[in-house]
């Protein structure tokens, strides 16, 4: 094993990174979550937890209506992501949404 806990997360958070234009620009307050190594020790397993802003809507009608002159308010949401690192490599294998 080569790659040690702190090389896997920046692993993780360096490809969550290059990837941030196509999850969103608005994610905020990136934290690192967990972190586990496989039981035959060839993947880190990364969890990273982000917030992003959900639009709320007062009722249904309001998708019927024109949009106000304020902005929308926005509730932020808890989601996860788990990154499959090689422990030789540091080579992200896989991103994954995690279930709660």
């Amino acid at each position: 094993m080569k790659v040690d806990v702190r090389g896997a997360v920046a692993a993780a958070k360096n490809y969550f990174q290059s990837l941030r234009d196509m999850i969103s620009h608005q994610v905020q307050d990136l934290r690192l979550e967990e972190v586990e190594l496989s039981e035959d020790k060839k993947f880190w397993f990364v969890t990273l937890g982000f917030e992003r802003p959900v639009v709320q809507r007062k009722n249904s009608l309001s998708n019927l209506l024109p949009a106000p002159a304020s902005p929308p308010d926005y509730k932020y949401e808890r989601e996860y992501k788990i990154f499959k690192i090689d422990s030789e490599t540091g080579e992200v294998q896989s991103m994954k949404i995690r279930d709660l």
